[in-house]
């Protein structure tokens, strides 16, 4: 098993960094938060010409999105891992569909640029930044390619390592 848990370990580690994340977000906001809250209002005062009476609620919603995706994704995307673990696909496939499933973790980033970056933008050019649709992007892309790899080998017997035992 040693071997197996060695083939998902950056796939494992991606996930977990994806989870002490989400985990820490809502602990600074249990010790905290008027800290997020002060930062929007103070951006929105600094920029009223880019935010409407919506923004200030619309934009801590991306702080609590980013923790609750960062948490949901995270525990999701840890049975994918361990579902790779104990797959039949080939050892070098392992490793990269872990890998894939752990970028999910970029995900719940996307959530946090635009909280980070919405108070001085605006809420549509922080939805719309580079960086907000490349963790989205990256996110999404590798959870469905990973997805894609242990869904094939799982339920269709693609990329099967012959000399596993079936």
């Amino acid at each position: 098993m040693n071997k197996e848990l060695q083939r998902v370990k950056v796939g494992l580690a991606l996930v977990l960094f994806g989870l002490l994340f989400g985990v820490i977000m809502g602990m600074t906001f249990g010790i905290n938060e008027d800290f997020f809250k002060n930062y929007i209002t103070e951006g929105i005062a600094a920029n009223p010409t880019v935010h409407d009476a919506k923004s200030p609620d619309k934009i801590w919603r991306y702080a609590q999105r980013a923790h609750f995706h960062a948490t949901g994704i995270a525990a999701f995307a840890l049975g994918l891992v361990f579902l790779v673990m104990f797959s039949t696909l080939k050892p070098k496939l392992k490793t990269a569909s872990s890998f894939f499933v752990g970028l999910s973790s970029f995900y719940p980033m996307a959530w946090l640029t635009m909280f980070v970056l919405a108070p001085s933008l605006g809420r549509n050019a922080a939805h719309a930044h580079f960086l907000t649709e490349s963790f989205a992007s990256i996110g999404i892309g590798g959870l469905l390619l990973g997805c894609f790899l242990v869904i094939g080998n799982v339920f269709f017997g693609f990329f099967r390592d012959n000399e596993a035992p079936a």
